[in-house]
């Protein structure tokens, strides 16, 4: 009799798939698949969470910065702040004559006097991070030419840069040659003609301050030097 020998493990061997079944290759893609969605919510949330928390402390820097602004304005009788709208109103203490863009000698000493202390809150660390700048914005009744409003809206507005950057305005205190550059770079002159009117002409006639703060990853514009001349500071209106 023959006997017949067979080796074994060499026919398993040849019947043992090579390639890995369907089922189990869409299983390893929808885990990794599952894996790297749970890791981009991750970084989404997070980057989320971070902008929250950045923007809740802008939040509150800004209001104990209008903190210090209110508290400044209520040493100014006359004075007001709306919080609201970030504007300084000066009521009577800068008011306009019908047709005319000047202020009288108390009322430029009131408005010098009253920058001074806004520009030392500028100063403070709150300040000097998000206040973008204070916009000097003048308004005219409604009375005559929308042009001719327009203009005289922005002399007003000019007036008030004109009393801070020219020392001849102040009979009492002017502002410091570094106050004065501070101011420069702090301040924008903006007119509205009869824009925002009040409930009597003499209300409209009138300047205000409106403040802009910065925004989140807004850097700072480079604070420039003015131009060193004798004519800086001259008002010419």
């Amino acid at each position: 009799m023959r006997k017949v020998f067979v080796l074994g493990g060499a026919g398993d061997e040849g019947e043992k798939p090579f390639w890995i079944s369907y089922a189990d290759l869409m299983s390893a893609l929808m885990v990794t698949f599952l894996v790297v969605m749970a890791v981009a919510l991750l970084a989404i949330t997070k980057d989320v969470s971070d902008a929250e928390r950045n923007e809740a402390r802008r939040h509150q820097d800004i209001e104990r910065l209008l903190d210090m602004i209110e508290e400044t304005t209520r040493r100014f009788p006359g004075t007001n702040f709306d919080r609201a709208r970030a504007v300084i109103d000066f009521g009577e203490r800068a008011r306009f004559e019908t047709g005319s863009s000047r202020l009288t000698r108390a009322q430029s000493q009131h408005l010098v006097l009253f920058v001074a202390d806004l520009l030392a809150v500028a100063r403070e660390d709150v300040g000097r991070k998000w206040l973008k700048r204070v916009v000097a914005e003048g308004f005219a009744d409604w009375r005559g030419d929308y042009l001719l409003n327009l203009n005289l809206s922005l002399q007003r507005s000019q007036r008030v840069l004109c009393v801070l950057l020219d020392p001849g305005y102040a009979s009492e205190r002017a502002l410091s040659g570094a106050e004065m550059r501070q101011a420069h770079d702090l301040f924008f002159v903006g007119g509205y003609s009869s824009n925002s009117l009040k409930q009597t002409l003499e209300e409209s006639r009138r300047i205000e301050m409106r403040l802009e703060f910065f925004e989140l990853h807004e850097l700072p514009a480079p604070q420039t030097a003015p131009p060193q001349s004798d004519e800086f500071g001259k008002c010419r209106i």
